[in-house]
């Protein structure tokens, strides 16, 4: 239905190369996916989406690595290339730099603002540096509820939103 979807914990086959997962992915998508006499190889339209896939997420030189061999950051990228190789219009991405280190999350950072000038991405982050550098409308919310909604400068100015999350306006400038 042209939407995909990476979880808050990483969910790729990690006995599998990273092109295999990839492969996977745009396997989902083929008219082929029930034929199961065939090769997954034998389909070069599915192989094509899944290295244009890893190439979009910056993996194309671990192609051949088994994605459990990869760092934390780089099984990320493997689960949005996956997304990617399904070919969405829209990006559901929940906590996409969960437990990533500095270096990493800047890749992760850089990686989305890529896909957004051809994806819609809706962002589910904690990382309010990130959000910040990434959002283009910004929806805060404490206890389901709708705290704040609006541009970044908005939300970043709201008192309400200070005071739940941030820890006073001097959290937001330092």
């Amino acid at each position: 239905m042209g939407v995909g979807r990476s979880y808050q914990k990483t969910n790729i086959f990690l006995p599998f190369t990273v092109f295999e997962n990839a492969r996977l992915a745009a396997q989902s998508r083929s008219p082929h996916a029930l034929k199961v006499f065939t090769g997954a190889d034998a389909h070069e339209q599915t192989n094509r989406l899944a290295r244009e896939a890893l190439d979009a997420a910056g993996l194309s030189h671990r192609a051949d690595r088994v994605a459990a061999t990869l760092s934390h950051g780089e099984q990320r990228q493997l689960e949005i290339a996956m997304c990617l190789a399904t070919q969405p219009r829209v990006l559901l991405l929940d906590e996409p730099l969960a437990g990533m280190g500095p270096h990493e999350s800047q890749r992760m950072v850089e990686l989305i603002r890529k896909l957004s000038a051809d994806h819609a991405v809706m962002l589910i982050e904690h990382d309010i540096d990130a959000v910040f550098a990434l959002a283009h409308r910004l929806t805060v919310m404490v206890n389901g509820e709708v705290l704040e909604s609006g541009s970044p400068e908005q939300v970043r100015a709201s008192q309400a939103v200070q005071a739940a999350y941030l820890g006073g306006e001097e959290m937001l400038h330092g």
